[in-house]
């Protein structure tokens, strides 16, 4: 029986950029709501007429800032997905949300609609930090976001940004220990990164902006580990912690290489062996729906090797680690071809990764050093 898929549904409209944020976000003063419920179901109808007789294990609507779709959108979204595939008895369904108070009155209509997770842009609690990441929320709505999530949504998750220019270690702790405090069942904690074509790059480019160095943000790392695992949140990936059995399902199917259909404005997917991308700039993508009946920008085949160099990448992110055999499974090529065992083997002598078995995976004291392992694991052609 083909194994089950998640929906990706992007939503790419913002209130304002954030000068750190490369993903698909654009500010737009009005939106014609009609015209984009319409574009996002059929978008949506041609992934699932490629995709027969799977279910729908989770749907994750991310932006952008889905919390500004209407309530009725979602809605539409996920009957449609149900009508189309059929939805699991434990789907997952997760909505990225800000914590300004226009969106949070929502959140009761949104429960009502299907949505069964949530995930806050929180980023911080402290006034100085949010302007400095050009927050539009205060870190009291960001307290009473968290607050209101719990109460009408069965699992909570929210985002916290580190290893921020000057921040301290006792600093951080502070933030952690209230973040952690809420008692939800899960955390995404990132450290701050400076992404090409951002604000943030262009000061960092004219040295207006400088990020701790490695040793600094190692240390903060490891406090990190150690306060969530004492607060019963370990870390499951690089940068996500939860509760056993909070784990998002939703990024898990794309951290195991699963098949994930992406729909909405520069949306990626992997099904059937390709790769797809949607169109990125809004107008694009709905005259691309309005002259095709899809959005899709690239629809590629993804060679075996490719393949299994994505799952490889994908998978020993994770504490888990990867199954070798379901690399194989995937890519269709035998693990030689892309799994170096000697370096596996002399990685383990230095305690970096550990392989038994079809299982490969990543230490706690190698993650810091995950680009660098993944260079001597995996094969290239």
């Amino acid at each position: 029986m083909p194994e089950n898929i998640a929906l990706y549904v992007h939503w790419p409209f913002c209130v304002s950029k954030c000068p750190y944020c490369d993903f698909n976000s654009h500010v737009r003063g009005s939106v014609d709501q009609e015209i984009w419920r319409g574009a996002l179901l059929k978008d949506l109808a041609h992934e699932a007429e490629l995709l027969p007789d799977r279910r729908i294990s989770s749907i994750f609507f991310g932006g952008g800032t889905p919390s500004l779709m209407p309530p009725a959108t979602v809605a539409a979204v996920i009957a449609e997905a149900d009508r189309w595939w059929g939805l699991t008895d434990d789907c997952e369904i997760t909505l990225e949300a800000n914590p300004n108070s226009i969106e949070v009155a929502n959140f009761p209509v949104l429960a009502d609609a299907g949505v069964n997770r949530i995930s806050i842009g929180v980023q911080s609690f402290d006034a100085r930090v949010l302007q400095f990441l050009g927050r539009a929320h205060s870190g009291e709505e960001a307290r009473r976001a968290i607050a209101a999530a719990q109460e009408h949504f069965a699992r909570v998750s929210f985002d916290l940004i580190y290893a921020r220019p000057d921040q301290t270690m006792a600093a951080w702790e502070v933030e952690l220990r209230e973040a952690l405090a809420f008692g939800t069942g899960h955390l995404s904690l990132y450290q701050l990164t400076i992404e090409a074509g951002t604000r943030f790059a262009t000061l960092a480019a004219k040295g207006d902006l400088v990020i701790p160095d490695g040793d600094s943000a190692a240390d903060l790392f490891d406090v990190t580990q150690a306060m969530t695992a004492a607060a019963g949140l370990p870390r499951y990936e690089v940068s996500n912690h939860a509760r056993v059995g909070q784990e998002s399902r939703h990024n898990l199917t794309y951290w195991r290489y699963g098949d994930y259909a992406g729909v909405g404005p520069g949306a990626h997917g992997r099904r059937l062996s390709q790769a797809t991308e949607r169109h990125k700039k809004p107008e694009n993508f709905i005259s691309a729906v309005e002259r095709n009946g899809h959005g899709l920008k690239v629809e590629q085949d993804l060679p075996p090797h490719e393949r299994a160099t994505e799952a490889m990448l994908m998978g020993l992110r994770l504490t888990e680690g990867l199954d070798l055999a379901r690399v194989e499974m995937r890519s269709g090529l035998a693990r030689d071809a892309f799994f170096d065992a000697a370096a596996a083997a002399r990685l383990a002598r230095q305690g970096l990764v550990t392989h038994l078995g079809d299982r490969l995976t990543v230490t706690d004291d190698g993650i810091l050093l995950l680009d660098s392992l993944l260079s001597e694991l995996v094969l290239t052609e």
